[in-house]
């Protein structure tokens, strides 16, 4: 699931988002078309993964003939700070629920109120665009000044929960992920002109109506190509525009005006004056609780501030802020407290409006923060959040923004999830982890713990998003493990745990930036009903339900075309295809568009034909919600509902200037035309049902790319006769293709009577009976394990056991049986088979333990010494509460539970040492037993690592190399031995290894310890030789106290010894080495190696060799060679004595120099003989001889309490008679150890 949740209605996505509308005009001829790309569907996905702050898009200039500049206008939403349902229905300016101006809809979610615009314009200066409405996305372009092409968007408002309407739930864009949607701006060549744009439609009437208008221009902003129109809303006749120059050179804005008007857009009033006349304005955000409340930031490029005012704009004050705002959260009922998400990833919370703030946490997750949801959480002020640790992984935490200290934090879901997974909407909450390469998704009903989310056992999803939840239900999209472009659509129970497939591959399209949109479309004031587009044998389908994906039927297509001419188009070889496009542009209708307050009406652009096309398309619209279909135009149009649905609209794409429109009132059927502009407009977006009781619409856009901003107030009153009365209006049964059970029930409502000009009230579509039917079998669907087969029957898939008893089931309980089906969610029907498809109550059987798991909290096979370990026992059959249950942990220690339930929230467990242990559970009860085991690997941090290995080998002689690790570990660690050029490892357990040198040279040794997470190496240069000669060294003791005793320090200290040796003897460089050895005193070891080519042969080199031992032996004995450790301070090196064997061979045979050496064994053999034979006469030398016997015995005891040794000098020894007494004391305990001394050892990695 890319772990943005998405939703469609709503979730941690915008709510309400900035689209793009963008209109060109260069010559009579040439016209922008607008295509999006990524919008193909109303749902938006984002194969990514995560969701991230995006890049600036690249952004090209299309070349023109006359190289001027020309205006691109841009519409965007404005975040009108998320109604509530209540506001919506009497907004004047937006229809909240399905987009009457193309607002993509969504699933109650926090009123995330964004900056709060009704348009966006922008210059032409990008001809191709990404547009990414996300809040966090328009933030990153604000801090990326450096970029030149880059352009400030606005975005909308991203999440409202309880302040919704259903309408604006229903409908147009399941975005699914929170990611913005993206538009393409393409230019085409077009012959038309103002006298033929509106086209052809259907039954129009001749006569043309002149509408009441009036047109302001915002004068001396012609040269800003930004502006950000709000209305305030309910009974309210103010609007608020924001213009600005955004210099795309600078990356910045550099100019701005705000604009007020309280007479409905008549007049306009600048206000630079109030709110500063050198401050540059840039984003615009509304209280959605309150829209008298509006907060306006400035832009930080020049300061960071706020302007807040309580008199819908009238009035500022201006307070400074610390940091700068990326996105604001409102509460949803309360209207002064607020949540801020700052540039550092830092949360802040006000309740006075924004005048005061305070921190909430640091490293949250963008856009993954949620207010308390009313009758789920007990605080009014608790935050859901998604929050990262300092070690980089993700938590889900809850705490109280006024106090939100560590202590009272809490963590709903145990462990980490995956980074950008967390959705708390409606009844539900939902993360995702994922281990190793597998995501798993848990939800949490009704803040009940979680638990994992079931999908059919072989689905394997590679993507997951949450569609919907506003239904009683779950609406899931999956990518399985085999598709590449389309996606599954499944749905849950109630608790949302137990999914079952709805629809297999819908059809989705990726746009610009990698998002994609799937092909599904909710039908706006009919419950259940759904459109997609289904990819079927390569070929492109839509198909239509309204039992919510039970079953799926293609669209019948109309009989006549626009111009009467019959269609033959027999299914299922032929039918409608539409276009589930929504708009970019809230105030353009996009390729389908249906409202609450018309039920029943769809339009929409499609196809005839034997799949979706979209080429030779057409306006089709269906009054009877899609079981027939009329054609109203023979090219695209935005399309609106006017008077509350009960009058149509509609405008031809603005691809070329018009003063025309047209309106319908009865339902398309027919059409006439008004003019609404004294001159052609470039068209950027239409504000429809701006006040309560007025029939006010606005139009948007300019009459030239050099004019000003052109706002043209329409008022379409004088179109009505009067006010519609009961007479004016008739019943609509709602059916499917003549059923009249929709979801469980007969329902009627009442609408409009066609062709009467009379203004309806707010109430005017509305139920006016439901009556619930008898249940029949297309009201149930699969259960979760049942598939459906071909004769319409629900049986078991291959992988699951119908006959599984749930472990919760004890004996002496009942439990509920399923038959294979499941009742749909929200369905009313009642009796008839209900009794035969619903799930049997039985008696849980006794039966013993099988499938029991076990498994750690974090599902990981690894821990860390000392910490603690959370063991987790699940059973799959068996009764719970009858069930003994033993868990081993490996090291010595057991536990034993009396029945399951005491280990619901994991068994802990700390190890003392490290170590590789098995760990098992055993369930058992009186029918049998099962078991169940892992190896859990125990390890402590490795803190250092050093290679043991001689400086000098023989070549094809083997040599032990080997690996000393701080702690010390047993078997948990993996070395790595890397030799010489080798290209792969040497991979063992052990911490040391043999191996022999068949090549001479100077060869490398590294060795790699892994422990955990973490990866250590040493590296050695040996030499490899067929012979050698060396000389042990020793210094005076200055070099000790100047001694770190670190690798470093000894390779210098050996190549001044190195270069002080060839001060006095002439030898090449090539043939000495020193090695300096670890520890104090400091002691080395200087070797001689033969000359690499050795023309003179063998002999004659061992001869070189003695010779040049010979002469370094008498420099060193004359204390000729001595190096300068720092100024004042100058070592002696000393020869300490030969080594054993001066010339080592390869080859066994007797030389001049190993007579030598045993002439010196008998030497020295006599001299201890003589020694012990007068030893009385030099009776220190026995007592220095116990002592060191008795430190041998030291160094071979075992670890004491006490770590130090005693030293034992001279000056103890004052007297011969003590020196005596104490002789004869050491006879009497010869041979015994002093238990109570040790010398130091390498710590073991254990913790007591």
């Amino acid at each position: 699931m890319e772990t943005s949740l998405g939703l469609f209605p709503g979730s941690h996505f915008t709510l309400s988002t900035w689209f793009i509308l963008s209109s060109f005009y260069l010559f009579p001829n040439l016209n922008a078309d607008i295509t999006c790309a990524p919008c193909v569907s109303p749902m938006q996905l984002n194969n990514g993964g995560n969701v991230h702050l995006r890049d600036p898009p690249d952004i090209g200039t299309y070349p023109r003939q006359d190289k001027k500049k020309h205006k691109l206008t841009t519409v965007l939403y404005p975040n009108s700070g998320v109604l509530d349902g209540r506001a919506a229905d009497d907004f004047p300016g937006f229809d909240r629920d399905v987009n009457a101006e193309g607002l993509s809809s969504s699933a109650p979610v926090e009123n995330f109120t964004e900056p709060a615009l009704d348009e966006e314009l922008f210059s032409d200066e990008f001809l191709e665009s990404e547009y990414e409405v996300n809040q966090k996305d328009a933030e990153l372009r604000r801090v990326q000044r450096s970029v030149p092409e880059q352009p400030e968007f606005m975005e909308s408002a991203r999440r409202s929960r309880d302040a919704r309407s259903e309408e604006q739930r229903k409908g147009t864009g399941l975005r699914m992920d929170g990611q913005s949607k993206r538009a393409e701006v393409r230019w085409n060549r077009d012959d038309d002109d103002d006298d033929n744009d509106d086209g052809k439609v259907s039954d129009s009437r001749t006569d043309e109506h002149k509408l009441v208008s009036s047109t302001f221009a915002l004068a001396g902003d012609s040269a800003h190509n930004h502006a950000v129109v709000y209305w305030s809303g309910k009974n309210s006749s103010v609007i608020l525009i924001l213009t600005k120059l955004y210099d795309f050179h600078l990356g910045s804005v550099t100019e701005s005006t705000l604009w007020r008007s309280t007479d409905y857009g008549s007049t306009y009033e600048r206000l630079n004056d109030k709110v500063g006349v050198k401050t540059i304005l840039s984003y615009l955000y509304v209280c959605p609780t309150n829209k008298r409340k509006i907060m306006v930031l400035t832009d930080p490029e020049f300061e960071s501030s706020i302007l807040i005012s309580s008199d819908e704009g009238a009035s500022y004050q201006k307070y400074r802020l610390s940091f700068y705002v990326l996105s604001l959260l409102f509460h949803h009922t309360q209207e002064d407290w607020a949540l801020a998400y700052s540039h550092d990833q830092k949360l802040y919370s006000s309740f006075d409006f924004g005048r005061k703030w305070q921190l909430v946490h640091e490293r949250v997750t963008p856009n993954r923060f949620y207010w308390s949801v009313t009758g789920l959480d007990k605080e009014m002020d608790l935050v859901h959040m998604e929050a990262h640790t300092p070690d980089g992984h993700c938590q889900y935490m809850t705490c109280r923004a006024q106090v939100c200290s560590e202590s009272s934090r809490t963590y709903p879901f145990p462990g980490f999830i995956e980074s950008n997974s967390l959705v708390v909407q409606d009844d539900y909450m939902f993360v995702q982890v994922t281990t190793t390469g597998q995501a798993s998704y848990y939800v949490s009903y009704q803040r009940e713990p979680f638990v994992r989310i079931k999908i059919p056992k072989y689905s394997l999803p590679k993507d997951m998003h949450i569609v919907s939840t506003d239904q009683g239900q779950v609406f899931a999209a999956v990518q399985e493990w085999n598709q590449n472009d389309t996606y599954n659509l499944y749905i849950s129970d109630t608790r949302g745990v137990y999914f079952t497939l709805a629809l297999e591959n819908i059809k989705t399209s990726r746009g610009l930036g990698g998002n994609s949109m799937i092909d599904l479309y909710e039908v706006a004031g009919i419950e259940g009903m759904l459109i997609a587009n289904r990819k079927v044998d390569n070929q492109v389908k839509t198909y239509i339900t309204y039992n919510k994906g039970r079953d799926w039927r293609l669209l019948q297509a109309p009989t006549t075309d626009l111009a009467g001419n019959q269609i033959h188009c027999v299914l299922p070889f032929c039918s409608l295809h539409l276009q589930l496009q929504m708009s970019e542009n809230p105030y353009l209708s996009g390729s389908i568009f249906t409202k609450s307050s018309a039920p029943g009406v769809i339009v929409a652009t499609g196809n005839v034909g034997s799949e979706l096309s979209y080429n030779n398309v057409a306006m089709f619209i269906s009054s009877d919600a899609g079981n027939n279909w009329r054609q109203i135009f023979e090219e695209e149009h935005n399309v609106w509902f006017l008077e509350k649905g009960g009058a149509l609209v509609a405008v031809k794409q603005p691809t070329i200037p018009t003063r025309h429109l047209w309106m319908s009132f009865d339902e398309g059927r027919q059409w006439t035309r008004h003019s609404f502009s004294a001159m052609p407009l470039f068209v950027d977006g239409v504000l429809v049902e701006a006040g309560a009781e007025n029939q006010i619409m606005t139009f948007f856009g300019h009459f030239s790319h050099r004019s000003e901003w052109q706002l043209i107030k329409i008022d379409y009153k004088s179109i009505f006769t009067k006010r519609c009365t009961e007479g004016d209006y008739q019943t609509w049964h709602l059916h499917n293709q003549g059923e009249p059970c929709i979801m469980g029930q007969k329902q009627i409502y009442m609408k409009r009577r066609p062709g009467n000009y009379c203004m309806v009230g707010w109430d005017s579509s509305r139920i006016l009976s439901s009556e619930p039917c008898t249940c029949r079998a297309h009201d149930f669907e699969c259960d979760y394990g049942f598939e459906r087969r071909g004769d319409g029957n629900c049986l078991p898939a291959f992988w699951f056991n119908p006959s599984m008893v749930s472990r919760s089931c004890s004996q002496g309980q009942n439990y509920l049986n399923s038959t294979g089906y499941r009742k749909v969610a929200a369905n009313n029907c009642t009796k008839g088979v209900k009794e035969m498809y619903m799930a049997r109550k039985q008696q849980c059987p006794n039966r013993p333990p099988r499938g029991l798991v076990l498994m750690t909290r974090d599902d990981k096979l690894t821990a860390k010494l000392g910490s603690n370990v959370t063991f987790l026992v699940r059973l799959e059959e068996g009764d719970s509460i009858r069930m003994n249950i033993q868990l081993d942990f490996g090291d010595g220690t057991a536990v034993s539970y009396s029945n399951l339930s005491w280990t619901q929230e994991g068994i802990r467990h700390v190890y003392h040492s490290a170590g590789i242990f098995r760990v098992t559970a055993l369930a058992e009860n009186n029918l049998g037993f099962d078991m169940s085991s892992l190896y859990l690997h125990v390890t402590c941090p490795v803190e250092h690592i050093q290679l043991m290995a001689p400086y000098v080998v023989i070549k094809n002689k083997e040599v032990n190399l080997t690996a000393v690790v701080w702690p010390s570990h047993f078997r948990t660690l993996t070395y790595f031995w890397w030799l010489g050029n080798n290209t792969e490892p040497i991979i063992t357990l052990e911490s040391s290894i043999s191996y022999t040198f068949n090549t001479e040279g100077m060869i490398t040794v590294t060795v790699q310890v892994s422990s955990s997470d973490s990866i250590l190496q040493d590296t050695r240069t040996i030499a490899v030789q067929e012979f050698f000669k060396s000389l042990l060294l020793s210094f005076s003791p200055n070099l000790d106290e100047a001694n770190p005793d670190i690798p470093e320090w000894r390779q210098d200290v050996g190549r001044v010894i190195k270069k002080a040796v060839l001060q006095v003897a002439d030898v090449p460089e090539e043939q000495l080495l020193v090695a300096v050895f670890p520890g104090i005193p400091t002691a080395a070891e200087l070797f001689l190696l033969p000359p690499r080519n050795q023309s003179d042969g063998r002999k004659r080199s061992e001869e070189d060799l003695e010779q040049i031992s010979e002469i370094l032996v008498t420099a060193l004995n004359q204390i000729s060679v001595e190096f300068e450790l720092k100024p004042g301070s100058r070592v002696i090196v000393y020869i300490t004595q030969l080594t054993l064997a001066p010339l080592v061979d390869s080859i066994p045979r007797h030389s001049s120099s190993a007579m030598l050496m045993l002439l010196s064994v008998v030497f020295l053999g006599l001299a201890v003989f003589l020694i012990y034979k007068f030893k009385r006469k030099i009776p220190w030398i026995n007592i220095y001889a116990e002592v060191n016997h008795e430190k041998e015995q030291e160094m071979i005891s075992t670890v004491g309490q006490n770590n130090t040794t005693p030293k034992i000098t001279l000056s103890e020894f004052s007297t011969q008679k003590e020196l005596m007494e104490k002789e004869l004391e050491a006879r009497a305990k010869r041979g015994v150890i002093n238990t109570c001394e040790s010398t130091r050892e390498i710590p073991n990695c254990t913790s007591v």
